[in-house]
C-alpha cells in the first residue's frame, strides 16, 4: 500500500515547501531590479497565468491521476496515458532532472547552514568591508586559502551535514518525515521572513547608503524600456519555472499520495498563491532594500550584478552585522535559507524514491540509502569543483533548460494525448472550485505554444554557443564535460533501472 498524507494542511505546506525555495528569497529580487523592477512583473504575472498555474494544476493531475494506478514518476505514469514501450524512457527525464538538480541545489543549501552557523558564533565579527566578504566565502569553498580556512574541510563537513539531515527525514516517510517537517520549518520560516522584513523596513540609512524608500523604489519602480527586451521575458518565465518548481515532477510525485476525494484544483491555486506571497512580498523587500540603506542605489547594482550569490553570502552577512542585533537576525537570515532549501531538497529527492519504491519495490529506507547516495557523491564531486564553474554547468541544465523541456513533454502528455476533457475531468475530481473556462483553453493551446516558443528561441539563439562551451576557461572545460558526462550516466543508469523494472513486472505477470 502506498503512503499518504496525514493531514491536508500538511500536503499544502509540503507542496509549498517544495515550491518556496532558495529562488524566492536570492533570485527573484535581483532579476526583478537587473529587468526593470516594477515592470518585470508584468512579464512576470504573464508567466505565472499561462505557464505557472496551468503547469501546476497539470502536475497535480497527473499525479494524483498516477498514483491511483500506483506510480508516483514520469516512466510508468506517461506510459499508462499513451500505452507505448518507448514512452517510458522519456519519462525518465522526470526522475533525471530533479535528481541531478538535488545534487547542486544541496550544495548551496549546506552553505546557508554554515553560515547560519558562522553568524550565530560571531564568525563575522571584525569584517568591516565588501572584499572581506569575498574573500571569507571563496576560502570556505576552496577556491582561495587565507585566514579563515586553510583547507576544504569545513565545507565538506556541512554538505554532508545536509545530507545526514535529508537522509533522516526522508528516511521517515511521507507522513512522519516529510509532513512533520514542513508543518514546522514553514510556519518558522514565514516568522523569520516577517521578523526580518519589519527589520528592514524600520532600517535608517547607514553611512553612504539611501533610505529603504530607495531600495524599494530600486526593485519596484517600473522602467517600462525593459518590456521590450526578450531577455526580460525569458528571465520572467525562467523565474516562474524556478520558484514554481513546475517541469522537475516534484508537484505530480507528492499529488500522487493525494486521495481521489481531495480537492486539487484549489490545492494547486493555494500552493502558487502561497509561494508568490513568500516571493514577491517577502523575498522582494529584504535583501535589496537591505542593501540599498547600506551601500545606495549605486552600491547594490553592481553587488546585484554579480549575481544572487554575491547579494545573499557576501553583502548580507556584512549588513546584517552591522544592524542592531544583527547577530541574530543573520541568523534568522540564513536558517530562513536553510529551511527554504531543505523543504525544496526534499521534495526533489522525493522523486526517485517514489519510483524506486514503486516500480522496484524497494523499502523506504533502502531507497533513500541508494537514491542519497547517488546525490551525495555527485554533490560532494560539485563541492570540490566549484572554482570550476560545475556547479553553474548543473544549474543551467537541470535547473533551467531541464524544467522547460520536461515542462512542454508534461502539457503535451496532458493536453493531447491525455486529453483536454479527460484532463479537465480529473482536475475537477472532488473540487470545491470551479476553475475558469478559460484555462481549459490556455493550457490546451497557449501554454505548449508558449514552451515550444521558449525552446525553440533558445536553440536558434543560444544553443550553439553553449553547447560548444565558448567563452569557458579552457582549463575548466574538462570537468564541465565530465559534469555533462554525469548527467548523462545519471539519464542512463535510471532508464536501465526502467528497463528492469519492466522485466519484473513481466516475471510477476508471469507467475500469477
Amino acid at each position: 500500500m502506498r503512503e499518504s498524507w496525514e493531514s491536508k494542511i500538511g500536503m499544502i505546506l509540503a507542496m509549498a515547501g517544495s515550491a518556496i525555495g532558495l529562488g524566492n528569497f536570492l533570485r527573484f529580487p535581483v532579476k526583478a531590479a537587473e529587468n526593470g523592477g516594477g515592470a518585470f512583473m508584468i512579464p512576470y504575472f504573464v508567466c505565472f497565468l499561462l505557464l505557472g498555474i496551468p503547469l501546476m494544476w497539470i502536475e497535480w493531475s497527473l499525479g494524483r491521476a498516477g498514483g491511483a494506478r500506483g506510480h508516483g514518476t514520469t516512466p510508468f505514469l506517461l506510459q499508462g496515458i499513451l500505452n507505448r514501450p518507448w514512452v517510458k524512457y522519456v519519462g525518465v527525464l522526470g526522475v533525471a532532472i530533479p535528481t541531478a538538480f538535488t545534487a547542486f541545489y544541496m550544495c548551496i543549501e549546506s552553505w546557508c547552514l554554515a553560515y547560519a552557523f558562522f553568524t550565530a558564533s560571531g564568525k563575522f565579527a571584525g569584517m568591516a568591508d565588501l572584499s572581506s566578504m569575498t574573500s571569507f566565502l571563496s576560502e570556505f569553498q576552496g577556491r582561495a586559502q587565507g585566514e579563515h580556512f586553510q583547507s576544504i574541510l569545513p565545507l565538506v563537513g556541512f554538505f554532508l551535514v545536509t545530507l545526514v539531515v535529508n537522509v533522516w527525514v526522508l528516511s521517515r516517510g511521507i507522513a512522519m518525515g516529510i509532513e512533520r517537517v514542513v508543518r514546522i520549518a514553514m510556519p518558522l520560516l514565514f516568522l523569520m521572513a516577517v521578523l526580518l522584513l519589519i527589520r528592514v523596513l524600520t532600517l535608517p540609512a547607514q553611512g553612504a547608503g539611501q533610505s529603504v524608500a530607495a531600495g524599494l523604489a530600486y526593485v519596484w519602480e517600473p522602467d517600462f524600456s525593459k518590456l521590450g527586451n526578450a531577455n526580460a521575458w525569458v528571465q520572467a518565465a525562467g523565474q516562474i519555472f524556478f520558484t514554481l518548481s513546475v517541469g522537475m515532477s516534484t508537484i505530480m510525485v507528492y499529488a500522487s499520495y493525494v486521495s481521489r476525494k481531495d480537492d486539487i484544483a484549489l490545492s494547486g491555486l493555494a500552493t502558487a498563491m502561497t509561494n508568490e506571497t513568500a516571493e514577491v512580498v517577502l523575498g522582494g523587500s529584504i535583501a535589496i532594500p537591505a542593501a540599498v540603506v547600506f551601500f545606495g542605489v549605486a552600491g547594490t547594482a553592481a553587488i546585484a550584478s554579480g549575481g544572487a550569490f554575491n547579494l545573499g553570502f557576501e553583502a548580507m552577512p556584512l549588513i546584517l552585522a552591522y544592524m542592531p542585533m544583527g547577530q541574530l537576525f543573520g541568523t534568522f537570515w540564513f536558517l530562513l535559507l536553510f529551511l527554504a532549501g531543505l523543504t525544496s531538497s526534499m521534495a526533489t529527492s522525493q522523486v526517485a524514491i517514489a519510483f524506486l519504491q514503486d516500480e522496484l519495490g524497494m523499502h523506504r529506507r533502502r531507497a533513500v540509502g541508494m537514491m542519497m547516495a547517488v546525490v551525495g557523491s555527485i554533490g560532494l564531486w560539485i563541492s570540490l569543483t566549484l572554482a570550476n564553474g560545475v556547479l553553474d554547468e548543473f544549474d543551467f541544465w537541470s535547473g533551467t533548460i531541464g524544467l522547460v523541456g520536461f515542462a512542454l513533454i508534461e502539457a503535451v502528455f496532458f493536453a493531447w494525448i491525455l486529453g483536454m476533457p479527460k484532463g479537465w475531468k480529473e482536475l475537477h475530481e472532488g473540487a470545491f472550485i470551479k476553475v475558469p473556462r478559460i484555462f481549459y483553453y490556455i493550457m490546451k493551446y497557449v501554454t505548449p505554444v508558449m514552451l515550444v516558443a521558449l525552446t525553440l528561441w533558445w536553440i536558434i539563439q543560444d544553443a550553439p554557443a553553449v553547447i560548444m562551451m565558448e567563452g569557458k576557461n579552457p582549463e575548466d572545460i574538462p570537468q564541465l564535460w565530465i559534469a555533462r558526462g554525469i548527467m548523462v550516466g545519471l539519464f542512463l543508469w535510471l532508464a536501465f533501472l526502467v528497463r528492469k523494472a519492466m522485466q519484473l513486472q513481466k516475471e510477476k505477470g508471469a507467475n500469477q
